[in-house]
């Protein structure tokens, strides 16, 4: 097998061993049964039903094409019940098909009769994709059952005796809990695909061993969550800087008048979680001065027009939508020798053309980095594929919610279920032929 290796300033390797987690480095699986669970959930057009973005079917291609001469057996899933783009999943299958240029089989079913016949009549190189996982009650209803609960769930049940493997590569669903995503550890030997390896090797980077020196770019309007990661990156980064809405809270915080319309807006978006913010807010200036970078200016929109202004000229005349340039060039000077960046959310409302400045200096900052720079998911991993920049940088999350709670050290269940089928099958495999 397959041991860790040290982190190079390239980044991690794609598919190396994560030490307590099996890889597929650590497995040969030619022949062999393989259940594929992927997270190909996408945006669809609410009018055609057309996908919008196809990201998430390309970030899976890696491990299906390391699987090539298995039998493979996709199961993913799309939205939920009740909602609008909640649907089957023959369009992934066929979609899917046509990117990888290979057939997919769609199997209009998860784990019954039909799924269950599908799976015992394929042959070396056969690939299925189940129909939607969120189609069985299951996979709704068992999000707070512990691991040996969802081991006896139906899908669990049904599926397991039938393959030989599981390999889970849906990092973006992976701090979820279901039968589908963390319920085959007890059952199976449980592998790491491709994209997970990689994704968890990359934040595990930023918030364990990153590069020195560090700099984390913290943005967007979740603040409750980003001081979160901050809270949780501040024994590791030299430097954490803020921007966007958590920028002006953290300034707010600071003692500075960032008007009311600025303070309103905060206290909505925040709701309950406000008292509980501030006072992340205040920890990180009393305990972790030193480290922070806040705004020294901002853009204020005034009568439809960008005003930029110092804070020193705070409160403005309306709602501060972006960074100045004189914040721009002290980020600057961190990104510039960092060994490592994290960047996650924008630094405004970079939507509007007078109020993307900050963020796309930012992104143009990062690409220009010889340090390993790491995007978070959501806003600014999608500004990072918009503008075909991604082979600028190290690694761009593809895990929205998943990326922030790994960088925030919340629970991961997925990875707890690899890391716990690990523990049982690790020793097994040579007997098991899976060495």
């Amino acid at each position: 097998m397959s041991s860790v290796g040290e982190w190079v300033i390239t980044g991690p390797r794609v598919g190396e061993s994560m030490g307590s987690v099996l890889t597929l480095a650590d497995a040969g699986l030619a022949g062999k049964r393989v259940l594929l669970r992927v997270d190909v959930n996408c945006p669809l057009d609410p009018e055609t039903g057309n996908f919008l973005d196809d990201s998430r079917m390309r970030g899976v291609l890696p491990t299906l094409r390391r699987l090539a001469s298995s039998r493979v057996i996709i199961l993913s899933h799309q939205s939920r019940p009740g909602r609008i783009d909640f649907t089957n999943t023959y369009a992934h299958s066929d979609l899917l098909s046509r990117i990888l240029g290979r057939p997919i089989t769609f199997v209009p079913d998860v784990c019954g009769d039909i799924a269950q016949d599908a799976i015992r009549n394929m042959h070396a190189g056969d690939m299925l994709f189940l129909n939607n996982v969120r189609g069985h009650e299951d996979e709704i209803g068992m999000k707070y059952a512990d691991f040996d609960e969802l081991h006896e769930s139906e899908i669990v049940q049904n599926l397991a005796p039938l393959v030989d493997v599981y390999v889970c590569d849906a990092f973006a669903a992976s701090h979820r809990n279901s039968p589908s995503l963390s319920g085959f550890g007890k059952a199976l030997p449980c592998f790491a695909g491709e994209l997970m390896a990689k994704e968890v090797n990359a934040l595990k980077m930023a918030t364990e061993s990153p590069p020195k020196p560090y700099t984390a770019i913290l943005g967007g309007v979740k603040c409750d969550d980003t001081l979160e990661i901050a809270l949780n990156l501040s024994q590791r980064a030299d430097t954490l800087a803020f921007v966007g809405a958590v920028g002006n809270l953290m300034l707010w915080a600071d003692g500075n008048d960032i008007g009311e319309t600025n303070e309103a807006f905060l206290r909505k978006e925040l709701g309950s979680a406000f008292d509980s913010t501030w006072e992340m807010a205040n920890s990180l200036l009393s305990d972790h001065r030193e480290r922070l970078l806040l705004p020294v200016d901002l853009a204020a929109e005034v009568d439809g027009n960008r005003v930029d202004l110092s804070v020193e000229e705070l409160p403005p005349q309306g709602p501060l939508f972006d960074i100045g340039l004189y914040t721009c060039m002290k980020i600057r000077e961190h990104i510039v020798d960092a060994g490592c960046v994290l960047w996650n959310g924008p630094a405004g409302l970079f939507e509007k053309d007078d109020f993307a400045f900050g963020t796309i200096e930012i992104l143009n900052q990062c690409c220009e980095s010889n340090g390993f720079v790491i995007i978070g998911g959501g806003h600014t991993s999608a500004l990072v594929n918009n503008r075909k920049v991604v082979d600028l940088v190290g690694h761009n999350s593809t895990g929205g919610g998943a990326c922030l709670n790994m960088l925030a050290g919340r629970r991961m269940p997925v990875i707890e279920a690899l890391e716990a089928s690990a523990e049982l099958f690790r020793d097994r495999l040579e007997e098991l032929d899976l060495a």
